[in-house]
């Protein structure tokens, strides 16, 4: 086994994860045991890192986010990392290699398109080729803040300061990839440049269609599109009618966070998905922490209404602070009643990140991205639970009595979800003043349909305790069961879990 990584250590010292890496086994476990059906492959397409490799050449560390580099910051939209590769002048094939077995093992294969912006030094260090509508911003007229023909914004007469200082010298500056400003804070997207998008067709538009026609072309099966508030919804509409023309099982997943434009993006837009970060997970996080109300499930539900089958549910994702970290939950145990809501209340997609089902508390600090509860992806670095999961799949050994417990909880729980469906019914409203049924701290709700159903009850309160939970005779009849009673059950609850009994 490799030794463990050091903080803010060089690849040669911590090593990295290759395409060879995810192996027939490992996906046979992923679709078996957990059920996956996709397979998201983040920080694929090549990115600005502060390494070289077979022709692609290392940026100035200047503009780089850690050793490793952010993997939003883009310098080659139709290339992958050499890093991930054994053999870094073949990675392309081995990419390809790659996608073969995950479809093989009956998976399919999702991957970023990243709209918004590309690196700092995009078009610098290296292309794998000259795309057909040609590079970004070689045509531009720099002498322009905005010009409808030009792909980025410019600042005329003024140079690039960036927060960090360097030799790192862009004369005009470009706008960067969250803010208007020749001179980005260290809180900005200071290693991205911004794309500029109309709300008309423009020259990127083409550009970018070429890069996600590419793709799909290579055999990838959807796209998370990265920060889509930040370019027009004209241009994703106009985009994934263009793709689905020619490709129409591939599916688009919007990173979104303005639940005001949900409908917008699945409607208008055409989007397959939708994030519900500002929804079903801010609502679950806030009870989990003991700030929100359980009440605030029931509204988010009714919020949504017929959108909810669009929405990508999740406990955790890149962006988001570790579960079981200091700065959520504190204890991955604590996952049953959220995950129970978030993967058995309805019939949304859920998603699960890398090490989550192990229990991983993203609690080191690996170097830029620094103890912050989450798993960095700016520095190279080898999470200790994500290898013991690796031996486990390959060996049965590896995890940690507590880490076994939490993937024994995720396994039971996805097993429902995947053999079950059909309706659900919130029956919180009808149980406000049932005996030890508390409706801030617990949450109960029937999943079945065709006369049969069962009840679960999820408890927020940390609590063991008795609830009485009463089922109407409208609940039973909206899941296909004749019952002309109430009929009142009494559910036995262990803190921060979940019952689950037929009715």
């Amino acid at each position: 086994m490799a030794p463990d990584p050091v903080p803010s250590g060089s690849l040669e010292r911590n090593g990295t994860g290759k395409f060879s890496s995810i192996d027939a086994e490992t996906l046979s476990w992923l679709s078996g045991e957990l059920g996956v059906t996709h397979v998201w492959l983040t920080g694929v397409i090549r990115h600005a890192t502060t390494e070289s490799f077979d022709g692609c050449l290392a940026s100035d560390p200047t503009v780089v986010k850690g050793k490793a580099g952010s993997p939003y910051a883009i310098t080659d939209y139709f290339d992958v990392n050499p890093y991930l590769a054994d053999n870094p002048s073949a990675r392309m094939d081995e990419f390809k290699l790659l996608l073969d077995r995950i479809h093989s093992a009956g998976l399919k294969v999702l991957i970023d398109f990243i709209p918004n912006h590309v690196s700092r030094d995009y078009g610098k260090v290296g292309l794998s080729h000259v795309p057909q509508e040609g590079v970004l911003g070689a045509s531009d007229d720099p002498s322009f803040h905005w010009r409808a023909e030009n792909d980025f914004y410019y600042y005329p007469g003024q140079s690039l300061h960036l927060p960090c200082g360097g030799r790192y010298y862009e004369n005009p500056a470009k706008a960067s990839g969250n803010c208007f400003s020749p001179a980005p804070g260290i809180n900005d997207w200071y290693e991205t440049i911004r794309l500029n998008y109309c709300d008309f067709h423009t020259p990127t538009w083409d550009r970018m269609l070429e890069i996600v026609l590419f793709w799909c072309s290579m055999g990838v099966d959807g796209f998370r599109c990265d920060m889509v508030e930040m370019v027009p919804w004209q241009f994703m509409k106009w985009l994934i009618e263009k793709v689905k023309a020619s490709y129409p099982g591939v599916i688009f997943i919007a990173e979104v966070y303005q639940k005001d434009l949900y409908r917008r993006y699945v409607e208008e837009v055409g989007f397959d998905l939708l994030y519900d970060k500002s929804g079903l997970y801010d609502t679950l996080r806030s009870v989990v922490q003991g700030d929100g109300t359980a009440r605030a499930i029931t509204w988010n539900w009714q919020s949504l209404g017929d959108l909810q089958p669009r929405m990508l549910n999740f406990l955790e994702n890149h962006d988001e602070q570790r579960f079981a970290s200091d700065f959520f939950a504190m204890d991955a145990s604590k996952a049953a009643a959220p995950l129970c809501v978030s993967l058995l209340l309805n019939d949304s997609a859920f998603m699960i990140y890398n090490g989550q089902e192990a229990g991983e508390r993203g609690m080191e600090s690996e170097g830029f991205s620094g103890l912050d509860g989450r798993t960095t992806i700016f520095d190279w670095w080898s999470v200790p639970s994500l290898r013991r999961l690796y031996g486990h799949i390959h060996s049965g050994s590896g995890l940690k009595d507590e880490e076994k417990a939490v993937l024994d909880l995720y396994k039971v729980i996805l097993d429902i979800a995947r053999n079950t469906s059909g309706r659900t019914y919130d029956l919180c409203y009808l149980n406000e003043g049932s005996s030890g049924f508390d409706p801030d701290r617990h949450f109960a709700f029937l999943r079945g349909g065709e006369g049969r159903a069962t009840l679960f009850v999820c408890d927020f309160s940390g609590k063991d305790s008795i609830v009485n939970v009463a089922i109407t005779p409208e609940a039973f009849a909206y899941m296909g069961i004749n019952k002309k009673e109430t009929l009142v059950k009494s559910v036995s609850l262990r803190g921060y879990g979940y019952s689950a009994l037929p009715v």
